[in-house]
């Protein structure tokens, strides 16, 4: 059990660096909106997590073998996550509303934070393959107990969640240096960045079928 609980303590910690839209989001949020909001965001990301490995967990190989027939749910996603990075990046900005932002006198609606980050990672089925992925390599390392798979992914999910808090609050520091131009900038950064990473997912969901094959991704985890 101690072996366990290092085990997904140490991948939690490295899950927290994957680069995504949601690491990008999340920086950013923290930064325009203080650490409140950003945890608010994390929390509908771990949400949407914790529903996908519950899927992965009821389903495993078989849902990996359905999502290889599906290959439009690739685009679904990516198609979503483009139009949202280019709502962003057509979108106007005004500098005074940033300004409010940056003095903390513009009121935070964390219910749409929280909906936004939930939304955010659960519309990309990217995220979904990596978790079942992840069930189908740690099942038989953790024998398939129901008790000893809960236990290592609450582990898992908290060492994520306490990483990000630290990546939230180191990047709130940045605050202080910025301004808003810098801010505008940063956000049409981070609508681009949504838009590349939109398009990855429509590419992949255009690739032939094999490169959808269930033993590949497996075996690239276990690497």
């Amino acid at each position: 059990m101690t072996e366990d609980v290092r085990v997904a303590a140490t991948l939690g910690f490295f899950l927290a660096f994957m680069i995504g839209p949601v690491f990008f989001m999340l920086i950013e949020t923290s930064i325009t909106k203080g650490v409140r909001a950003a945890i608010t965001f994390n929390l509908g990301v771990v949400v949407a997590d914790v529903i996908f490995i519950t899927i992965a967990y009821l389903s495993s190989y078989q849902l990996v073998e359905n999502l290889s027939n599906l290959p439009g749910l690739y685009v679904f996603g990516g198609s979503i996550l483009s139009i949202y990075g280019l709502i962003i990046l057509i979108k106007k900005t005004n500098q005074k509303e940033i300004q409010k932002q940056i003095d903390n006198t513009i009121k935070v609606n964390y219910l749409q934070l929280f909906i936004k980050g939930f939304l955010l990672n659960f519309i990309n089925i990217g995220v979904l393959v990596f978790w079942l992925g992840i069930v189908l390599v740690a099942g038989p390392s953790l024998e398939n107990e129901v008790t000893r798979f809960i236990i290592f992914f609450s582990v898992l999910i908290l060492a994520y969640f306490m990483t990000d808090l630290i990546k939230i609050i180191l990047a709130k520091q940045l605050k202080k240096k910025l301004t808003p131009s810098i801010i505008v900038k940063t956000k049409k950064t981070l609508g681009a960045m949504l838009v590349v990473f939109g398009l990855i997912l429509i590419i992949k969901g255009f690739l032939p079928k094999d490169s959808f094959n269930t033993q590949d991704i497996i075996e690239g985890i276990r690497k």
